[in-house]
């Protein structure tokens, strides 16, 4: 019942209809039943077919011969290997179909598409290792606070030469599809710090009520930055995070800082009202019930709770010196700043303590601004300070007698150990899961500390001083 059609196509003189892969020009031929009416009211065979559950048909190797090949679905589908177009399972039927092609060329074909699919998921699974590796070094750059030029430039080509050296070549080639680039880096990190926000929110959002813990500092190229860290609880932990930290325009007034807090809260869709405490500085920028900061979330949050930062009140309240131990911090601060800050006697002095074995060869600057300086700074200078009195005498300096001077070098030994506690505390009240009520122990248990050396130095009893 088939004959040759003009297009030299088998076709079926009975029924059927002509399929056409829409993607390609090959014709494939699936036979379709043709209702026939037999007489007597009975219901055409296409409308019974129809009420029937379809069952799903198998793949035949034989279709290979007409360009299909089969997907793993269940059931399987017919998928065209020179378009690539998969088909329904009830398109695979029985077919009459000769394109006048032989047997080798169908097989050359699926055997062509059969690479270019492997080809393809090689390919794919290489490009997403490749991303994954690229966000996996741009978080080490970041957590390493290295510059982002330092992957390409250093890590790349290092890596490549290594595994080139311990592998092959290949892998070497391999790594070096990885986008590592200064401003793929860039991107990654940005990427990554975005989703971790979004994750901090939710948590925040989910926890409904937080606290905040807000600092306004310099960088080192003098802008100034707004650092927010915020606390809340987490299932039933307590969880902190550093929240942003933002440049401060101009001037850093309250207005400015608490516009800076509240356009964030805007674009992440927090409530001023759920933030029960705010902790900071006692700077006025701060502070000011008017026009300070916190004058302005008073105005969205009049129940919001304020609290000033405790880590470093006993750095302020140790400002305040007798006079004979002032004279001696300002004659220490000379001494120090006569060798560290020319070049040539910085020079000099390291030679010299070269020449003693001396365990350090330099002196610490001392600076105000940073809480843990004076701690270091003298107890350096003390343990060095047979070597300055020589360096100081050898170019006639009229510091130089003080180091000769038992009651100077004893007070000078005083304020190091009192000062290197100091230092001990504050890194005790720093750190993560720190709260007030730790706090609150460690400085009551430093007070009493406090009150027993001093009792003991009344006694004559300098064992618990380092130095002293």
């Amino acid at each position: 019942n088939s004959v040759k059609n003009e297009n030299n196509l088998w076709h079926n003189q009975n029924s059927g209809t002509l399929f056409t892969c829409s993607r390609c020009k090959y014709d494939r031929w699936m036979k379709r039943p043709v209702a026939v009416d037999t007489g007597g009211g009975e219901e055409p065979a296409d409308k019974r077919k129809k009420d029937a559950k379809p069952k799903p048909r198998l793949y035949s190797e034989n279709y290979v011969l007409f360009g299909f090949t089969s997907t793993s679905a269940d059931p399987p589908q017919p998928q065209c290997f020179f378009c690539g177009e998969i088909l329904a399972n009830n398109s695979m039927k029985p077919a009459h179909l000769h394109v006048g092609k032989t047997e080798e060329f169908y097989k050359r074909k699926l055997s062509e598409f059969k690479s270019r699919q492997n080809v393809m998921m090689k390919a794919t699974s290489v490009s997403n290792k490749a991303l994954e590796a690229s966000y996996a070094v741009s978080l080490l750059v970041a957590k390493s606070k290295k510059p982002h030029s330092i992957v390409e430039e250093l890590v790349l080509p290092a890596a490549a030469a290594m595994a080139e050296i311990m592998i092959d070549k290949k892998a070497a080639d391999t790594l070096k599809k990885i986008p590592l680039s200064n401003n793929t880096v860039s991107r990654r990190i940005d990427d990554m710090s975005v989703n971790i926000i979004e994750q901090v929110v939710k948590k925040i959002k989910k926890a409904g009520e937080f606290a905040l813990q807000l600092d306004e500092m310099t960088d080192l190229i003098g802008d100034a930055q707004l650092l927010a860290f915020v606390r809340y609880k987490d299932v039933s932990d307590i969880n902190e995070h550093i929240l942003f930290c933002k440049k401060l325009p101009g001037k850093t007034t309250g207005e400015q800082m608490f516009q800076i807090i509240d356009i964030f809260f805007k674009e992440h869709d927090l409530q001023w009202k759920t933030c029960g405490h705010i902790c900071t500085d006692g700077a006025a920028a701060m502070t000011g019930s008017v026009k300070g900061l916190f004058g302005h979330v008073k105005k969205v949050n009049p129940d919001i709770k304020w609290l000033h930062c405790i880590i470093h009140r006993e750095a302020l309240a140790s400002k305040r010196m007798s006079p004979d131990l002032s004279d001696v911090m300002d004659d220490a601060v000379k001494v120090i700043n006569f060798i560290q800050s020319r070049p040539l006697n910085h020079r000099l002095f390291e030679t010299l303590c070269d020449e003693s074995g001396t365990e350090h060869g330099q002196l610490l600057l001392h600076t105000d601004v940073r809480w843990l300086s004076r701690g270091k700074t003298l107890l350096r200078l003390y343990e060095l300070r047979s070597e300055v009195s020589v360096f100081l005498t050898q170019h006639q300096h009229p510091l130089a007698l003080v180091f000769e001077d038992a009651e100077w070098v004893g007070r000078l030994a005083y304020l190091a150990d009192i000062f290197t506690k100091l230092n001990e505390l504050n890194l005790s009240l720093q750190g993560k899961e720190s709260h007030i009520l730790k706090m609150y122990d460690k400085i009551k248990g430093f007070t009493k500390k406090l009150k027993l050396w001093e009792n003991k130095c009344d006694d004559g009893d300098v064992r618990n001083k380092m130095t002293l």
